[in-house]
């Protein structure tokens, strides 16, 4: 096993805590716990996830929209870490007060949804960039993988903690209700995120930057306008953005949807939780294992694996009625989800000058976040409008073809030395 330093560890660890906001909240707890709010407020099940998808491309367009500035600016020595804690904090924040939202308030529970949802994902477009700075080329793969793998294994214990309560709950084992359980589920997960957010702000520094100068603000902008006018210059880096603007659209929202599809053919909470916490375990081995092969064949080759299973996802989904048939497609995306995620983090940091780390991953943020608009709305709109959302899963089959298709002209990861120019200025 190869030893990490402590920067890697710690710049890991992150994913261990925050990625328990990826489950409880995106993915598993919160949007049952919303369904069920919305339902007592008179919203039916198809136009409750049709609402659920449109605030999602809500914040994500947000985000896109200030990622590349912020980013830009923030590639200024010592400003990266500040704007790293600030949307933290704004996540752990906007979570906490979901706890404190009235029954039945499902718009003000969407709204907090959506604060908590920015500040999450705006931390992790700096937390992606520091990993120019904790790590090297080539164990980038490893890294990057390995932090995934620790992120699904962290956020199964806070998840299994829940459950029970949850579950407990249920039985009348706790004499509390299940809309008090959930709520601690939530506070669960602000007090996790905390407390494994504490190595990357002690040992992570950032080490590639660009000098401060007079009037940082409107520098910024002129370089973040210049490397959009240039940005053809990096050909191989402009061609995989588009590539991933395509494929990781439907991975992000398969992810964020899963449970409400779920919901919409009938599964019990129990099952979808209990689906989703054994999917967790079975992601984390899967995610180290994508980042050694890719050490063997390629990120690339191994990038073509993962779209390759989550074709099989969309068309398995389609016919999709029983739980077994989510079983087996939840086990399908374990298999994935976690490795073309990584990869595609690992291959872009290899084609971006570092010290330009957070303004080019402003712009990898702006293809993620932007491709997670089109999605939701497709799936929210399609289910809207044909009652069915297997019909919107199966829409998603196109964006994946299409990446696969575009990613054939980008080159392997082995052959990248060289490749990148030098820093824009």
């Amino acid at each position: 096993m190869k030893k990490f330093t402590k920067e890697e560890n710690s710049w890991m660890f992150y994913d261990w805590g925050s990625s328990a906001f990826s489950v409880i909240i995106t993915t598993a707890i919160f949007p049952i716990y919303y369904k069920a709010q919305a339902t007592e407020a008179g919203i039916t099940g198809a136009n409750s996830t049709a609402y659920l998808g449109y605030t999602i491309a809500i914040f994500t367009f947000i985000l896109a929209m200030i990622g590349p500035i912020l980013g830009t600016i923030a590639d200024y020595e010592g400003l990266k870490k500040r704007f790293f804690i600030s949307f933290m904090g704004l996540g752990i924040f906007s979570t906490f007060a979901l706890v404190f939202v009235p029954e039945g308030q499902w718009l003000l529970l969407l709204i907090f949804y959506t604060l908590a949802s920015l500040g999450s994902t705006g931390a992790n477009v700096f937390y992606d960039a520091f990993l120019v700075d904790v790590t090297n080329d080539k164990k980038m793969n490893s890294v990057s993988a390995r932090g995934f793998g620790l992120g699904y294994i962290g956020s199964a214990i806070p998840f299994v903690i829940s459950i029970a309560i949850i579950l407990l709950a249920q039985q009348d084992i706790l004499p509390i209700s299940s809309i008090t359980a959930s709520k601690i589920a939530f506070l669960i997960t602000c007090s996790w995120w905390v407390a494994f957010s504490i190595p990357i702000l002690k040992n992570v520094k950032q080490k590639h930057f660009i000098q401060r100068e007079p009037h940082p603000i409107a520098q910024s902008f002129k370089r973040l306008f210049y490397t959009i006018r240039h940005i053809r210059e990096y050909k191989y880096l402009s061609i995989f953005l588009l590539a991933y603007f395509f494929y990781i659209d439907g991975v992000g929202t398969i992810i964020s949807m899963s449970t409400a599809y779920g919901t919409d053919i009938g599964l019990s909470a129990t099952v979808l939780l209990v689906v989703l916490l054994v999917t967790q375990v079975v992601a984390a081995p899967f995610a180290i294992i994508y980042g050694k092969l890719a050490n063997r064949f390629s990120a690339k080759s191994m990038l073509y694996v993962g779209i390759f299973i989550y074709m099989i996802v969309c068309i398995y989904g389609y016919f999709l009625e029983s739980a077994l048939d989510f079983w087996i497609l939840a086990m399908l995306v374990a298999s994935s989800q976690g490795g073309i995620q990584a990869l595609s983090r690992s291959y872009f940091a290899k084609l971006i000058p570092k010290q330009n780390a957070n303004e080019f991953f402003g712009f990898y943020n702006i293809f993620g976040k932007f491709a997670s608009i089109t999605g939701p709305i497709l799936l929210g709109a399609t289910t809207q409008i044909t009652g069915k959302s297997n019909l919107g899963i199966l829409s998603l089959l196109l964006l994946f073809l299409i990446g696969m298709i575009i990613l054939y002209f980008v080159p392997s990861d082995k052959k990248i030395e060289g490749i990148t120019k030098p820093i824009l200025n």
